[in-house]
């Protein structure tokens, strides 16, 4: 994966260029440019697939066009054999080039024969139009700003702050054109707001723990289709453990990563699968009190979040990503979007099962700007290619036909996930509660007595240009009791906290924090061994 620049028109700016490719440069490891009057295109690319060969920005044969691409297509080895068998001569080994080689052989149509994580710019050299597209999740970034004679396209918001300009984004599962003039016309080629929609539903029980576990098998299968080394970030729930019994059954070579305070339930949970898998485990131990306001502000300027509860996460992730790069790892898994799939928020158990649809769809269009970003934010940072597997879409299209009542039952949220891999998991996985991973790291309370700085750091790196820090959505969802489109409208009505409220919040989380100084200084002496927590279950 990569950082992708792109400026387009007559005003491009080399020295414009030259920064933009500055600021994405932790997303990859070298710069590749092409660059002619009223063009500037430029890759800093991560090497994964065909390493020395897939060189950026990718020209056609003839010459005609440029694309510049972020992400990886799992199923290009497929769709290279039908693009040879209709006589495409191939250069090289890449995906890169099959992305190419399907925009020249499909035109539009190409991806919707995409499975991948992928944001990309194709440009017509001699008319100067560029085609925009982004796969269904969003899962990879995509923004644009025009200034007077230009137009910049990136990776990244804080490629596009420098020029005070708005910044707009491509929607996940859209693709479009800019034109020359730096109009930009997008529209969905995947519709998430209704996927499932028109399907039978899949009631029986056995059925759907059968085709949950071959597409979710079958999506992580391609995505460790790798000779690097696979990392997984492990918290010890279901959903990272999952991924990574499955990688270590795939792969010959992976290593998970942990983070917490010593004795929080994801690092005992994560310490015990990873010693009975064998697989070797590297865990971040941090204490509430490392957290500190610099480590806030550099997860704010790196993930460029709008919500309080994301940044918060990122706060947690981006250690877990810096020590990946440390270890030299360039691929890893992630768990993200089980939750929203498979019913693991209480808020989908207290609707009926058509608002509980709705409220689904609702997230999984709104996770390309809370957590697929933050991942995607946080990994490539560091130079770090993070893969969600559970988000392949063909996994969300199941999910989206499976009724609630498959999700939880007998009080266990992702019922049928647990049952469609009961043999693989063991008993204290399976049956291991949902924690929020900053929750269960032992680290959220810490980082939310910074939560009042938050917006003011988040404007100071120009990120209000697309759109400022708001209130966290499940918040106001719960205050208008789970009623969407009451929430959806206070959202927009009250965007941000009161200062009272703020106040209420930070009261609560100076409390949470002064309680273990306050137990050091009126408890008992420790002895050795007392801070050994034993695994629950």
């Amino acid at each position: 994966m990569c950082g992708i620049a792109v400026c387009l028109g007559p005003e491009a700016d080399p020295a414009t260029f030259r920064r933009m490719l500055a600021v994405l440069a932790p997303r990859g490891e070298v710069t590749e440019t092409r660059q002619e009057q009223g063009l500037l295109t430029g890759v800093r690319r991560l090497r994964v697939v065909d390493r020395e060969r897939a060189v950026q920005p990718w020209v056609s044969a003839d010459e005609r066009y440029v694309l510049c691409y972020n992400g990886e297509v799992f199923n290009h080895h497929e769709l290279r054999a039908e693009l040879t068998r209709s006589g495409y001569a191939f250069r090289s080994e890449s995906d890169t080039e099959v992305v190419l080689a399907a925009f020249l052989r499909w035109g539009e149509d190409a991806v919707r024969r995409l499975r991948g994580e992928y944001g990309f710019v194709v440009v017509e050299r001699a008319t100067g139009r560029a085609y925009l597209a982004r796969d269904p999740l969003g899962v990879k970034p995509l923004y644009w700003s025009r200034t007077p004679g230009c137009l910049h396209l990136a990776s990244e918001i804080k490629a596009l702050t420098g020029y005070g300009a708005p910044v707009g984004e491509v929607p996940p599962g859209h693709h479009g054109w800019a034109e020359r003039d730096g109009r930009v016309r997008l529209r969905p080629h995947v519709d998430l707001l209704s996927l499932g929609a028109g399907l039978p539903v899949i009631d029986d029980p056995d059925e759907a723990a059968v085709l949950v576990r071959v597409a979710l098998t079958d999506s992580i299968r391609m995505r460790v289709d790798t000779d690097l080394t696979v990392g997984v970030v492990l918290s010890g729930g279901l959903d990272s453990s999952l991924a990574l019994l499955h990688a270590r059954e795939m792969h010959p070579d992976c290593v998970a990563v942990t983070i917490g305070v010593p004795d929080s339930p994801d690092v005992a949970y994560a310490r015990r699968l990873a010693a009975d898998v064998g697989v070797p485990h590297e865990v971040i131990e941090l204490r509430p009190r490392d957290i500190r306001l610099a480590d806030i502000r550099e997860a704010i300027r790196i993930s460029e979040l709008t919500e309080y509860g994301d940044i918060i996460n990122a706060v947690v992730s981006v250690p877990i990503f810096r020590r990946l790069r440390e270890l030299g790892v360039k691929v890893v898994l992630t768990g993200d979007g089980s939750d929203e799939l498979f019913g693991g928020y209480p808020m989908y158990h207290r609707v009926g099962p058509e608002a509980s649809r709705r409220l689904s769809l609702h997230k999984i269009r709104n996770l390309c700007r809370t957590e697929l970003q933050r991942v995607d934010r946080a990994s490539m940072a560091h130079g770090v290619e993070a893969r969600v597997p559970f988000l392949d879409l063909s996994v969300v299209e199941l999910a989206m036909r499976l009724p609630l009542e498959l999700k939880m039952r007998q009080g266990q949220e992702k019922w049928i996930v647990r049952r469609a891999f009961a043999d693989m998991l063991p008993d204290y996985i399976r049956r291991r509660p949902k924690n929020a991973m900053s929750y269960s790291s032992g680290l959220h309370e810490r980082a939310r007595l910074y939560k009042p700085l938050f917006a003011r750091l988040h404007r100071s790196f120009g990120y209000d240009l697309l759109e400022p820090v708001r209130r966290d959505f499940d918040t106001v969802l719960t205050r208008c009791g789970d009623d969407l489109d009451r929430a959806i409208a206070e959202g927009l009505a009250r965007p941000d906290y009161t200062v009272l409220e703020h106040a209420r919040d930070l009261v609560g989380a100076a409390k949470w924090n002064a309680a273990p100084m306050v137990r050091r200084l009126v408890g008992p002496r420790r002895t050795p061994g007392d801070d050994e927590a034993p695994l629950p279950g």
